[in-house]
């Protein structure tokens, strides 16, 4: 399973309703890859009933039956699936988000008595073969946990939930051994590519769910290092030299940002909390800022001025090779059909914008449906590819018109969602879900017809920022 440890390196943010300025649950990623272009495309794979067919996985020929039925989904899915659908997230028609995965590693202790299975559960396969299914947040950790006993996992994988109530992360660590914990309501949680769930309550199955048996697995064979606690990032986790600059710097930049008081944690440090109290409310812009983020405003910006060591000390949050950057914000349904937005964003992360779409329809955008394998700027896909590297071409001259253009489309999505809400809330049935989707349309036109007056703007520029250059010296 090398090439898939390789591929997959991400970056996840999970917030309670009660964290949130506008009472919404948030699961958000970015997925990263290993090449900067890795095409991506998004589409609504529609309700089935009547099925009698099997999954097979074309990355490990994992085989599963499809359930008979299963809901409408959006899904966030690869242009080549030549390994895999790779869905990655979306929400089905019950408005249940899923966001999949984490890449996370467990160390070689307990991977020597529970390893991987070869043609188990892997990335490729599991929005596919678990969010057309599941009717909350709690049901995806029970119905995923009952799929790994049953098929085994083929790698390591951290998984967020979420429903109008509740936001669930699950780590699936070894072959079959696996945690989930609640986020509580008044807290938010980052995790970037190492075992993150700590200390685990056996007596409170409300908020942590667990495999069958993983406590005697542990006591079997003496794996847990600590005397007094049971935390499960120190038995299964991992703590190296790698962790301390590629993955514990993010969150340590993350709970920065969001705890701007605390300055006494360290970027390397094993023992960062996976869960916090935030010090004010979260909106999606702060959100959105953490996965643009290249730890900005500190000597570690690879964009910044800091020396050529410190700015390549540590792994930022936002990269070239980002495949695509999601949030998704789940409302409160019960009030509103509008209430799921799936905020996506393809090209580099810190200088595209995360587009709203409504999750209760048939359709996005032809233009995020349409990736194909050389540039064309009618995709979406290819389109902000080439707002990136245009932007970071002349980073210092067209960094602020950036900011500006990407300011203005958030301002402009915060209008449209509540003129949509206004008028969804009056609405239900097919009748609603026709309305969104040509709202879809509407929001998909505007971002597009904007990016593209924008990109037009600075390639204009920076005609006049090349270096062949002349102008005669008029003294001679």
């Amino acid at each position: 399973m090398t090439d898939r440890i390789e591929l997959s390196a991400c970056t996840s943010i999970m917030v309670g309703k009660k964290a949130s300025m506008d009472g919404a649950t948030y699961i958000s990623r970015n997925e990263d890859r290993l090449n900067a272009i890795y095409r991506k495309r998004i589409i609504v794979q529609p309700a089935v009933s009547g099925r009698d067919t099997t999954y097979t996985s074309p990355y490990n020929q994992m085989t599963a039956p499809y359930p008979e039925s299963g809901y409408r989904y959006t899904s966030t899915l690869d242009a080549d699936q030549s390994t895999g659908p790779n869905e990655e997230d979306g929400f089905n028609e019950k408005n249940v988000g899923m966001s999949a995965t984490e890449s996370v590693y467990a160390n070689e202790k307990v991977l020597a008595f529970d390893p991987y299975v070869k043609n188990g559960l892997a990335e490729d396969s599991l929005a596919t073969l678990v969010l057309p299914y599941i009717d909350s947040a709690r049901d995806g950790v029970k119905y995923l946990g009952n799929l790994v006993a049953k098929y085994g996992s083929a790698e390591g994988n951290g998984l967020q939930f979420n429903d109008k109530n509740e936001v669930w992360y699950m780590e699936v660590v070894t072959g079959h051994q696996w945690v989930a914990v609640r986020i509580p309501d008044d807290s938010y949680a980052v995790a970037a590519n190492q075992v993150a769930i700590q200390d685990i309550d056996f007596n409170d199955s409300d908020n942590y769910m667990w495999a069958d048996g993983i406590q005697e697995f542990v006591s079997e064979h003496d794996l847990n290092p600590d005397f007094d606690r049971w935390d499960f990032r120190h038995i299964f986790g991992t703590d190296t030299e790698k962790d301390h600059h590629y993955n514990t710097p993010r969150v340590w930049f993350a709970q920065r940002y969001l705890n701007p008081s605390d300055d006494t944690q360290d970027p390397e440090s094993a023992e960062l909390p996976f869960i916090r109290k935030p010090e004010r409310k979260i909106a999606v812009e702060d959100i959105q800022y953490i996965l643009k983020s290249h730890y900005n405003e500190t000597k570690y910006d690879p964009l910044g001025s800091g020396s050529e060591h410190d700015k390549k000390t540590y792994r930022a949050i936002s990269l070239s090779r980002t495949a695509n950057s999601h949030i998704l914000q789940m409302r409160d349904s019960d009030k509103n059909g509008a209430a799921g937005v799936e905020w996506t964003g393809f090209g580099i992360p810190s200088f595209c914008p995360q587009v709203p779409f409504f999750t209760n329809a048939k359709d996005i955008d032809e233009s995020y449906s349409y990736t194909p394998e050389k540039m064309d700027l009618k995709s979406a896909y290819w389109m902000y590819e080439a707002l990136a590297m245009v932007v970071e071409s002349h980073y210092k001259e067209f960094v602020e018109p950036n900011l500006d253009y990407q300011k203005a489309l958030s301002e402009w999505a915060r209008r449209k969602i509540n003129e949509v809400d206004q008028k969804a809330v009056t609405m239900s049935g097919d009748a609603l879900t026709d309305y969104l989707t040509e709202q879809n349309h509407e929001i998909v036109k505007h971002y597009n017809e904007e990016t593209m007056k924008h990109l037009a703007d600075l390639v204009t520029q920076g005609t006049e920022l090349s270096k062949l250059t002349f102008k005669m010296d008029p003294n001679l």
